[in-house]
């Protein structure tokens, strides 16, 4: 077994399929040594775990779950698309985006379930620079929206 899918065994996590795509867009776009993962959101079997405004709906605590679940169809996409999770150099950056209630200002703390995440898997090679952004809708109303850029070596 690959050490990736090793670790993340030994943390109680099967990667689900990839999730498929809502629109028309690519789930990951390879240039160079870089592959960009589009924005995923916190489905599971293709239901929405957690729906509705961070700060109002849901607490920080649901927000943090809802973006460790988009981190983990994030690693879903990254090993549909690359095959071995074993290839990645290094998780270059994840730029994330909140559904906040008016007023709501704790989006760094929401977003770390996905950033602990990826520390947790990769490592020292999981840390990453990172926006936090607060948005007043997310498409079907998903709590968090995560894309991720990440440094792969063949």
């Amino acid at each position: 077994m690959a050490r990736i899918e090793q670790k993340l065994a030994e943390m109680g996590i099967t990667l689900p399929p990839a999730p498929k795509p809502a629109a028309i867009y690519q789930p990951a776009k390879r240039v160079g040594n870089l592959v960009y993962l589009s924005g995923q959101d916190c489905r599971v079997d293709g239901v929405l775990k957690y729906k509705g405004k961070i700060g109002s709906d849901l607490t920080v605590e649901q927000g943090y779950d809802a973006a460790r679940l988009t981190g983990i169809n994030c690693l879903a996409v990254l090993k549909e698309f690359l095959g071995d999770l074993d290839k990645v150099k290094q998780i270059v950056k994840v730029l994330a985006f909140v559904n906040s209630a008016d007023g709501f200002a704790e989006q760094p703390y929401v977003i770390n379930g996905c950033s602990e995440l990826f520390v947790e898997v990769f490592g020292e090679i999981g840390k990453h620079a990172r926006s936090a952004i607060s948005s007043n809708e997310l498409p079907f109303h998903t709590p968090v929206e995560v894309e991720v850029i990440v440094e792969i070596e063949d």
